[in-house]
């Protein structure tokens, strides 16, 4: 996914007086010099799509999603330091991680508009997988939320008689005419999502999450490297530390492959590359 959009700089100008000065002045008497310019980032956000299973919020190793509810899908906060782990993780892949840039050039006619492009960051997903799921329909109180977003429609409210031929199994304490979750288990991905929203705790899980794919490997240039230790006070996992001779040295396990150290290196000793995986 890509697009593009831009802005004239006749706009661009007049915005960049309007926040300039102030309201009872007349913009008629200023104007603004804009330059070659080019700024690069990286946005992430959770789709509408997004079943509730809280996967991301629980994976986050930095806090940084809130939680999912029946009626709100989870959400991104300010403090993400970009790691991947959710977009990795997400098990319908509706967690998006768009590499941004907003750019003005020059050519021989002069100042070309502000052009702001947008590409989706393809990322590898990590196995989920379903061991087993079991229910306690005791606690039913059949309100049917736990099949809204089952990305499959594997969870399905279902008679008694059809649990107990799909079962093989009677249930004396099932009563005719009420309804019960069934789980396809052929068709379950093991998501949660039913588990997450169930207010009566009726769900048990049982899944296998795969390891965190590397997708970024952490270049550190000790030539140029000033021991300033910022990238040792910032790293949110404290996977990066100074050693005996001042020299920076990360933890493998523990480093979530983050921009924040390469951020708010001074100097450009540290720097996040991404690895080929094809």
């Amino acid at each position: 996914m890509e697009f593009k959009f831009e802005k004239q700089m006749d706009l661009l100008e007049k915005e960049v007086i309007l926040k300039s000065v102030d309201l009872d002045d007349d913009i008629e008497d200023y104007k603004v010099y804009i330059d070659e310019f080019q700024s690069n980032e990286t946005f992430m956000a959770i789709s509408p799509r997004c079943v509730r299973c809280n996967l991301c919020v629980e994976q986050c190793p930095v806090g940084a999603i809130s939680d999912s509810t029946y009626s709100k899908r989870a959400r991104i906060l300010n403090n993400c330091v970009k790691c991947e782990v959710c977009v990795e993780t997400c098990p319908v892949s509706a967690i998006y991680i768009f590499e941004a840039e907003a750019k003005i050039e020059k050519d021989d006619d002069g100042i070309k508009p502000l052009t702001y492009s947008f590409t989706e960051k393809k990322i590898p997903h990590r196995i989920l997988r379903l061991n087993d799921i079991t229910m306690d329909r005791s606690k039913c109180i059949g309100c049917g939320h736990c099949t809204t977003y089952c990305p499959t429609k594997a969870n399905k409210l279902m008679s008694k008689e059809f649990i107990e031929s799909m079962e093989n199994q009677e249930y004396e304490n099932y009563e005719i005419g009420q309804l019960y979750p069934y789980i396809n288990k052929d068709l379950c991905v093991g998501c949660g999502s039913c588990s997450n929203i169930c207010a009566q705790d009726v769900y048990t899980l049982d899944r296998y999450l795969g390891p965190i794919i590397n997708t970024k490997k952490l270049i550190i240039d000790d030539e140029i490297c000033v021991a300033c230790f910022l990238c040792e006070d910032n790293c949110p996992t404290g996977a990066i530390k100074l050693n005996d001779y001042n020299i920076p040295e990360i933890a493998p396990d523990v480093c979530i492959r983050c921009n924040k150290c390469s951020t708010v290196c001074p100097v450009s000793a540290l720097r996040l590359e991404d690895i080929d995986l094809d």
